[in-house]
């Protein structure tokens, strides 16, 4: 018999679902969907239950001797992890959403709930980029921008659920409105709309550019970074100050938790050199030399499978299944 774990990762914008073989060396049943939050909740967890359905079929017919343990689930917003309740999501627009059992039970498993910003630095820190550390950040940019700390080998939560929400670090007092309500919030810089929003803005104010040839509405942070790979200008200046913003934030989570390696995971990787050499001559120029010296600054491995990862790995945390 062999031991799995069914792993959720809901986003903004896609729900991604697989199985993780209890020694994190295997994935089966690995499907995503898109979200579409503006159908309602319900609809949304039914789209949960049906992708953690196929996964757990495939996984049978790949692997017939499989015992399906439970289910993790990695999911937006502040959390109260005791209740299996997802608190608020700004980009989802739930409050109070009991999203454990609405998951666990149709399925008939187990479930345990955690961040999913949380999950997907908890899965490259197992499987990916951070393997082998005892202390690493993770920082995650797409719809919205999350993070996760890891502490002395194990994923920090603090006192109520909602450590590691790098996203809403302050970076400019007067800054941008963000969908949180505050203002100036990294997440309102570097979070894929923030930064397709601020490309917009610029076309707006007469900047030329191979973008102009795309629909306003249709310009996504990917655009920008493929066009930035092109050498336009314009894109290049984006995914330029995109670093530096990224970078205050960063060299403030180097200060503070002095880690052996910050990894930045989703969408922005595609950027490359563009984004992550200013990023790193950012971070060196803001924090102290000693933690600079001590941290590597990378991308994440697991592109599109951390969340997964994690979310399999919280459920072995939060139950005792883990060796370390």
């Amino acid at each position: 018999m062999s031991e799995w774990i069914l792993g959720i990762d809901l986003g903004g914008t896609n729900i991604v679902a697989g199985c993780v073989r209890r020694d994190g060396h295997a994935l089966h049943g690995f499907h995503s969907e898109p979200t579409r939050p503006e159908e309602g909740p319900d609809a949304v967890v039914d789209r949960i239950v049906s992708l953690g359905r196929q996964a757990m079929a495939e996984t049978r017919a790949a692997d017939p001797a499989a015992e399906i343990l439970g289910v993790g689930i990695g999911a937006p917003g502040p959390l109260d992890r005791a209740r299996g309740v997802v608190l608020l999501t700004p980009n989802l627009g739930w409050v109070d959403m009991p999203l454990r059992a609405r998951v666990g039970e149709p399925l008939g498993l187990d479930a345990a709930l955690d961040n999913d910003a949380n999950c997907a630095v908890l899965g490259e820190w197992w499987r990916g980029a951070a393997q082998g550390t005892r202390h690493a950040i993770g920082v995650t940019l797409g719809t919205g921008v999350g993070g996760g700390i890891i502490i002395d080998g194990r994923l920090y939560h603090g006192a109520s659920d909602v450590a590691g929400e790098v996203g809403h670090i302050t970076i400019d007092a007067n800054g941008r409105r963000c969908a949180c309500g505050n203002d100036g919030c990294l997440e309102a810089y570097v979070s894929g709309p923030a930064i397709a929003r601020r490309a917009v803005e610029a076309l707006n104010a007469g900047a030329e550019s191979s973008l102009s040839a795309i629909e306003p509405a249709a310009i996504t942070a990917q655009s920008v970074y493929q066009a930035a790979a092109g050498g336009d200008t314009l894109a290049r200046d984006v995914v330029r100050d995109t670093a530096r913003y990224l970078g205050a934030g960063v060299a403030n989570l180097v200060n503070i938790f002095n880690p052996e390696v910050v990894v930045v995971c989703g969408g922005v990787t595609l950027a490359g050199d563009g984004l992550f050499g200013p990023l790193r001559h950012e971070v060196a120029r803001r924090a102290f030399k000693p933690a600079v010296s001590a941290c590597r600054i990378v991308p994440g491995e697991l592109v599109h499978t951390a969340g997964v990862f994690g979310a399999a790995r919280a459920f072995m945390e939060q139950r005792g299944l883990t060796d370390a």
